[in-house]
């Protein structure tokens, strides 16, 4: 399943660039994320709560960055196991281009889920990953456009 959208941040590339490669921010970010540790250059290790349909689940896992080009795209993975509930990988690649009013991010994001999660049948499954990667990138624009403010 593929998603795709974009959304203007009130910050400047550089700034929304770091916070793309913070695992603070990240972990913010991520919906349902208990843990994130790890760097851009080695990969982060995450732990995330999610409860898809009837489904819950603690995914275990780890996110890298790929095809990084500082101040403009990279690709962000991730892949986790939920023990019985299956697993889930997904990967978005992000770009940022200068705006009007800050900086416009534009993602594309491809997921994947298997064992009992793709049990639950794709209507079901899609509209989770939408709500997901759009919460993520609502996440990620609350967090930039708040650390502007309070000076973090």
């Amino acid at each position: 399943m593929e998603l795709k959208g974009s959304r203007t941040i009130a910050a400047d590339r550089e700034t929304v660039w770091r916070h793309l490669n913070d695992a603070e921010t990240l972990k913010a970010s991520i919906p349902g994320c208990q843990e994130l540790t790890g760097n851009p250059e080695e990969g982060f290790e995450a732990v995330v709560k999610q409860k898809v349909g009837p489904v819950k689940a603690t995914f275990k896992g780890k996110v890298t960055l790929s095809d990084v080009v500082e101040n403009e795209s990279y690709r962000i993975a991730g892949e986790g196991s939920g023990g019985v509930a299956g697993f889930a990988k997904g990967a978005a690649v992000v770009h940022l281009a200068d705006a009007e009013d800050g900086t416009e991010l534009t993602y594309d994001v491809e997921a994947q889920v298997g064992g009992k999660l793709a049990q639950l049948g794709s209507r079901l499954i899609n509209g989770f990953a939408k709500k997901m990667a759009d919460q993520f990138f609502e996440n990620f624009q609350a967090h930039v456009e708040g650390a502007g403010e309070g000076g973090a």
